[in-house]
Parts: structure tokens; sequence; C-alpha cells
């Protein structure tokens, strides 16, 4: 039998990943297509959030199609939830023709990889290509990298500077393993910014890797897939920071909260209550979804810094509870610090 093509969809928090495979899934052009969502967090926000596209309710092995890994960073767990799940998977490969992973913003792409080396999943399976996505605002801002103009400035006054904080090598560890790299948001910046951003991965990538800007997520499935890289098997081509290390160990200051509340929210408000909490607090992403007072829609909110979108995705179910369901993914995070700033009768 074939083996599954599979495409790693990777980034930073708040790149676009998960929209980005919703919008593959809304435009499958006949491809049956199995999801794995590795989410940093208790709280199953992009796994509804995916669910709500309403073209993956069908799957040969669980009750959907999206599988959702949350006990960690898939890269961590992979032994423990990823194989028993692929093994299953593939019992039905006949009835699949690709699979996507979106890899958490905080896992490292490469253990991931790894993993379909192993005899359990080698014959079934093949990693098609890698994805990156890139918060072109993100970087533009010096949420992930730095200022741009500063970085190559200390590069060229000495190239052995040690400049990586733990989220630049992650980052960076990342865009090392691309077949392709999505620059999202472009249309948050003016042409010079995208064109400063475009130049500094340039230099951070192969020739060979494509870099293509994008204003949304909507981006052809032909593009996504199909790299035929067999990507486990040429792994030592993409040089990481993690390399010689045994294990990979993640920054254990970085936490999530979850919050769940039953009250309703003006969205202005909210946003603006949360765009204080983050001059406050060290928080990289904030998703979820609010109940808003008289509106019979769910509200996805979404945060990237002080950049915050929200949309009206789908009615309110009847058995489901109308509840605001918000995830805070940072450092050092309490939860009565932010329930305080958003719910000040806590």
């Amino acid at each position: 039998m074939h083996k599954i093509p599979v495409t790693v969809i990777t980034g930073f928090l708040g790149a676009g990943k998960t929209s980005t495979i919703r919008h593959l899934l809304q435009n499958n052009q006949g491809r049956r297509i199995a999801v794995l969502v590795n989410e940093f967090g208790e709280v199953g926000i992009d796994g509804e959030f995916l669910k709500s596209c309403q073209v993956c309710d069908e799957s040969p092995a669980t009750d959907s199609n999206i599988i959702e890994l949350t006990n960690g960073c898939l890269c961590c767990t992979v032994q423990e939830e990823f194989l028993p799940t692929m093994q299953e998977l593939l019992k039905h490969r006949d009835r699949l023709d690709c699979m996507l992973i979106e890899t958490s913003g905080l896992a490292l792409p490469k253990p991931l990889i790894q993993a379909f080396r192993w005899p359990e999943i080698r014959t079934g399976a093949t990693v098609d290509g890698v994805v990156t996505l890139v918060d072109c605002e993100a970087v533009a801002a010096g949420t992930l990298v730095g200022d741009l103009d500063a970085l190559e400035q200390a590069r060229q006054a000495d190239p052995s500077l040690d400049h990586e904080t733990p989220i630049e090598e992650l980052f960076e560890d990342q865009l090392a393993c691309a077949d392709l790299v999505l620059l999202t948001k472009v249309d948050l910046v003016d042409a010079e910014t995208q064109t400063k951003v475009i130049t500094w991965l340039r230099s951070q990538l192969p020739p060979h890797v494509k870099i293509v800007p994008c204003k949304s997520s909507e981006i052809t499935a032909d593009l996504l897939l199909g790299f035929n890289a067999a990507v486990e098997d040429n792994l030592d081509s993409r040089p990481s920071h993690h390399d010689t290390e045994e294990d990979h160990e993640h920054d254990d200051d970085i936490n999530s909260v979850n919050i769940i509340l039953n009250q309703t929210f003006d969205p202005k408000t909210l946003v603006s209550q949360l765009q204080n909490l983050v001059e406050k607090l060290e928080i990289y992403r904030i998703k979820g979804f609010v109940s808003v007072q008289n509106k019979p829609m769910r509200l996805v909110l979404q945060g990237v810094g002080k950049r915050f979108d929200h949309f009206y995705d789908r009615p309110w179910q009847e058995a489901e509870p109308r509840q605001t369901r918000l995830v805070f993914i940072g450092r050092n995070l309490n939860r009565e610090h932010i329930l305080e700033a958003i719910d000040p009768s806590s």
C-alpha cells in the first residue's frame, strides 16, 4: 500500500497555522485529509476551531478526524501518544490521501520528524514536506528575533556573537527545517518593512527554500502539499540548535493559563483589558472563544502581542454552554493576576 504523505505545519505562536489548515480543509479539492493538532494548554481551542469548518466530521479512526494531542509538546510526548495515534490511522491509510500535523508553536519540528524513522511508522507514512509559517509583523516588531537592524549590525561586528534567546533559537530551528516559508500577515506592514523581513529570512534559509508572502491564510492546497521531500531521510541537511542534545528540554518558565467564565463580554472592552495585560506580563499568545451579550454567534478571539483579531464564526449550539474560554501562553503566568485584569469581581 502507498505511504501517506504527511505535511508538517510549524511556526511560532500566532503565525496562523490553525487558520491555514482550516482553509485547506474547507477547500480540500476532494482530498481525504487527516489532521493531528498538538496544543500547548489544556483547553482544546484550536481543535474546536478546526472542527467548526464542518467539512471534517468523519474519520476512519476516531469520532472525528481532528485528533488533538493536548498533554504537552508533541516532541516530548511523541512516544506516549503520537505512536498509537499514527498506528491507528495507518490501519485505514487506504481511505486517506494525506495528513497534516500542526505542531505546537513552542515545539521543535525535528524530533517529530525523527519519529517517522520508527519501523511502526516508516512503512506507512512519509514526511512529504515542512511548511513554516512566519508572522511578518511580529518579526518586524522584534517579538521573535529582536530589532532586525540592530541584529544585523551586531552580526557584522562579530559573526560569532551568541545573540540568540531560547525563543529565537526555537524560531530559527523551525526555519531550518522548512521546505517552504509562508510569510503571513504582510498586509499589516508597509512594503519597505516586508522587504526587510524577507531579506532577513533569506539570510536564514538555504537558496532552494522559497518564501511566499500572503495576506491571509487562503493558500491553495497545491502550494502546501506535494513536496515529495521524504524529510525523514535527509534530516542531517537541516541543522538546528538542538542537534547535540539527547533530550529536548523546554523552558520551564513558559506555561499556559486556561480561563473559563460563564459571563459575557463586550469585545472592545475585553480587547482593551487584554492589551493592558500584555503590557504588564510576558504573554506570547491569547486565543479562545468569547460569549457576547445578545449575540447568538460565538466570537473567536486571537491575540499576538498587542494585536488582536476577533470574528464571529458560528452560532452557539443548543447543547454547548455559552462560556468565555481563553488560553494564555507566556512566561511565569499567574491565573489570579489574569482573572483580576479581565474579571475584577473574581
